[in-house]
């Protein structure tokens, strides 16, 4: 699931992308070789007036000799490597480095168009993730070089090598976001068909919060609710309904398939979203902590002789009361709450070799009669970037009586994905919750 209140971002970043496939193997030279394209594959650590930029044909504007660029890839056996880069010096000679491990080669170029610039060997100890940096050292022009690929050969190219392999579908985007993580909680037979409210709880660890992150805590089939890190200084709680018209433009909606605003919470901003699907979205800027505990509450009320179905959900922080965020209304719906789940992802593409964490835990459903039921099983999934391998820094399963997701970073210890996991029940009483007296 990916977060629409980030919708103009992705205009910007998803216009001028190219399909070019960068999984180019050959045995030109008798050993297999791979180019791994730094449109998908690599991330800038610059100075906030550097003005390097990762887009989908590679590193360009590659200015500043502060600059790091860093380029990761998985391998699942150790051995030596060949290193190579293609790229272009527009003007003049530049000198550069490129480190893995504690090894670094400096080397010089002058080619005015693309061309294969052979850079060295290096030796991979482990099988897992590998990091290789680039850096520049001088230049006689105006900027260092334009960078499409990293090109490797040796005993550890197989392949099974892991990394974003095409642009297909805008897949280097979505793989510099890195992979979403999924908890699909498993609801007993008895209830699944009846649950008319779900309580959840979540828990980021302290310096598992980066900016670009949603921890998503009340996924159900038609809407999501949960918490985002939208920048340095602004952290938000977002509720979106999807409309049953499917359509990335809210403008194209039909007014008797819009989502309709029934009430807000105090503070609350709503309004449409789009992009990924569309529908109505409400947020409240709320500067929530990592290291505390945020419960979500969500309700859904199905009429049939409408043929509509209205949503509300609630905000509590650990030491407050709880606090409207908003309900919505849902044309052509007839459903309690079904698909219960959560996810972990990232929606700032520059953000996406940063690790992230987050505890889910006090599960409930409840159905209309009151009755609460324990949610102590998930399902791990992820989304199509994890699926086909091409990020493979993904995991989850249970923490104590949590369940965990944990994504980006480029940690080496993954989790398989599509288990069961069962986490202990809490041992505790259900939450108490006076429903009458909620805002």
């Amino acid at each position: 699931m990916k977060s629409p209140i980030l919708s103009l971002l992705l205009i910007t970043v998803l216009t001028a992308t190219t399909c070019k496939k960068s999984a180019a193997q050959s045995n030109l030279t008798g050993k297999a070789k791979v180019a791994i394209a730094l449109g998908g594959n690599a991330w800038v650590k610059k100075t906030a007036a550097a003005t390097e930029v990762i887009h989908s044909s590679g590193l360009s504007n590659w200015t500043s000799a502060a600059s790091v660029t860093s380029i990761y890839f998985r391998t699942e056996k150790p051995g030596n490597v060949t290193l190579s880069l293609r790229l272009k010096v527009p003007s003049g000679t530049s000198t550069f480095k490129v480190s893995t491990g504690s090894r670094s080669i400096t080397k010089s170029a002058s080619n005015t168009s693309f061309d294969t610039v052979a850079i060295g060997d290096f030796k991979i100890s482990a099988k897992g993730y590998v990091k290789v940096d680039l850096q520049g050292l001088t230049k006689t022009g105006l900027y260092f070089g334009d960078v499409s690929d990293l090109i490797i050969s040796g005993q550890p190219v197989t392949d099974s090598l892991s990394y974003v392999k095409d642009n297909t579908n805008q897949r280097f985007y979505w793989g510099r976001r890195g992979p979403s993580v999924h908890v699909n909680y498993i609801i007993p037979n008895a209830i699944k068909n009846n649950v008319e409210w779900f309580y959840n709880e979540i828990n980021v660890p302290a310096g598992m919060d980066p900016a670009g992150s949603y921890f998503m805590s009340n996924g159900f089939g038609e809407g999501y609710f949960g918490i985002q890190v939208n920048s340095a200084t602004e952290r938000r709680v977002l509720f979106s309904l999807w409309s049953p018209f499917p359509t990335d433009d809210p403008s194209t909606i039909p007014d008797n398939k819009k989502i309709k605003l029934i009430r807000k919470g105090a503070g609350v901003t709503t309004g449409e979203f789009g992009n990924e699907g569309s529908g109505g979205q409400s947020y409240l800027i709320y500067p929530w902590v990592a290291g505390k505990t945020y419960a979500f509450l969500t309700r859904a009320q199905p009429d049939a002789a409408t043929n509509k179905t209205v949503y509300t959900s609630y905000f509590k922080p650990a030491d407050g009361n709880w606090m409207l965020i908003a309900s919505f209304e849902r044309p052509a719906t007839n459903t309690r709450l079904k698909g219960l789940y959560s996810f972990l992802e990232n929606f700032n593409q520059d953000m996406g070799n940063i690790e992230r964490r987050a505890n889910y835990g006090n599960q409930w459903a409840i159905d209309n009669q009151g009755n609460w039921t324990e949610i102590t099983t998930m399902k791990f999934t992820g989304d199509d970037i994890a699926n086909r391998g091409y990020r493979k820094d993904v995991s989850g399963g249970v923490k104590g009586n949590q369940f965990f997701l944990r994504n980006g970073g480029f940690f080496s210890d993954a989790t398989v994905l599509k288990q069961n996991f069962s986490r202990p029940p809490a041992g505790i009483p259900h939450p108490v919750i006076d429903f009458n007296q909620l805002p």
